[in-house]
């Protein structure tokens, strides 16, 4: 059985499908992303309280979608926790029976949330999974960092690491005081990159360009920038340097940039969106 495609990961139970707490887009982007790379549609279950997002996911994706988180869950090896951080630890109290009678992997996509926080709120002695993925999941292009309690075996690690690698990359995170740092550069990061298209296109236009000249140019540019990125051996700083030729119109714009306090400024973004998820955690003790 343990080559069965349709099945990530089989615990010590006979249990044989993988169950999503919560059905928004980033439940909705892994289910498409298992299903699109072959995981059997009958092996995922879904729960989702609002009727219309359960019709959705089952028309979409061939997925049994049910309102209620235990019947979600009942007899499935791994449960995708994927509901906002305010309401984990309700959801979890509601699962901690479910939890203690099945042992299975719980992976959380919950920002600011601890392993541990989950592991007792579900009752204590789970296997828990804490990952933070962003939206370009949605297209395939996300990255996720993971981080696993002592509770996890190699199995259970391989099949969170295959559930995230659905929808793009993954990196292992050894400490979880760092979690809050990959939420902070991964997992809010595309708001930034979307921050700097809004400026430039903005600034494009001011310079005269049209709306939708800009915004092509804007897009392309930083389309092709991440791609030279993803495919070239050399850190940011010497790819930045060789398009900067001396006495440019590139050097005149990134001496503004440092002139402004760029650098600074990006540093305090991450710091405090980094403080942001301690707070998260913090105030659900």
């Amino acid at each position: 059985m343990a080559n069965d495609p349709g099945i990530l990961y089989r615990g010590p139970m006979t249990m044989t499908s993988i169950a999503f707490i919560g059905g928004g887009n980033m439940a909705r982007s892994l289910i498409g992303g298992l299903v699109a790379r072959g995981q059997a549609p009958g092996a995922l279950r879904v729960a989702e309280p609002v009727p219309v997002l359960r019709e959705g996911l089952a028309a979409d994706f061939g997925v049994a979608a049910l309102p209620s988180a235990t019947e979600a869950a009942e007899g499935a090896a791994t449960w995708v926790l994927a509901v906002k951080p305010q309401v984990l630890r309700e959801v979890c109290a509601a699962l901690a029976p479910l939890a203690q009678a099945q042992r299975p992997l719980v992976v959380s996509i919950a920002a600011g949330i601890t392993t541990a926080q989950i592991d007792r709120w579900l009752g204590g002695g789970q296997a828990v999974v804490r990952t933070m993925p962003n939206t370009p999941a949605l297209l395939g292009a996300g990255a996720a960092g993971l981080y696993a309690n002592a509770a996890v075996d190699a199995g259970q690690r391989q099949a969170a690491e295959t559930l995230m690698q659905a929808t793009g990359i993954t990196v292992w995170i050894p400490d979880e005081a760092l979690m809050d740092a990959v939420t902070a550069v991964s997992g809010s990061g595309p708001a930034y990159v979307f921050l700097l298209a809004e400026a430039m296109q903005a600034a494009g236009e001011a310079q005269g360009l049209a709306p939708d000249t800009a915004r092509r140019l804007v897009v392309q540019t930083l389309l092709g920038a991440s791609r030279m990125l993803d495919q070239s051996t050399e850190p940011a700083s010497v790819l930045r340097q060789r398009v900067t030729s001396p006495g440019g119109t590139t050097q005149a714009a990134v001496e503004s940039f440092e002139a402004g306090g760029f650098r600074a400024l990006v540093d305090h973004a991450i710091a405090a969106a980094t403080r942001r998820g301690r707070e998260l955690a913090a105030g659900n003790e």
